[in-house]
């Protein structure tokens, strides 16, 4: 894995956990925050975003509903929900339609949020590494099946 610094959006109608989330993890990762779902959006159209995490209780949508949104245009984003209710059937929902990596219960323990983004992180790192390999796989398939076919040939 490269050196790059972690991109955290941290999506919450709550200012106040915005402000505490940039500055506990501001030193730790590249922390961008937006307090709405449309914000969030914004924030993603405009930066390339490794990590995401989401209220899941905002006034327009949930986070679920944001994640759902944001998954074909910003499919290579890990998304984590966060939650300080118990929505269990928009989590396992959101889980089983593979639109979150994990959920944290609020109020979250920061050493657990920065191991879970951490590992969010390299999930995110693995799967850049599996496309880049497989492009690099048939790429390597089609020189074979050139090199192939001129044998036929000669």
């Amino acid at each position: 894995m490269s050196e790059e610094k972690i991109r955290v959006l941290y999506v919450d109608d709550e200012r106040h956990n915005l402000t505490s989330f940039k500055a506990t993890f501001r030193r730790e990762f590249d922390v961008f925050i937006a307090e709405s779902a449309e914000e969030g959006v914004k924030v993603l159209d405009e930066n390339l975003i490794h990590v995401v995490l989401s209220d899941q209780r905002m006034p327009e949508v949930t986070g679920v509903e944001f994640f759902r949104s944001i998954k074909e245009k910003h499919e290579e984003a890990i998304r984590i929900l966060i939650t300080g209710y118990s929505d269990i059937e928009a989590v396992i929902g959101a889980i089983n339609d593979g639109q979150i990596y994990r959920y944290i219960a609020k109020p979250w323990d920061t050493n657990d949020l920065l191991l879970v983004i951490r590992q969010a992180y390299e999930v995110y790192a693995l799967r850049k590494e599996n496309l880049r390999l497989m492009e690099e796989l048939k790429k390597a398939n089609k020189q074979l099946e050139f090199i192939a076919r001129q044998n036929l040939l000669s």
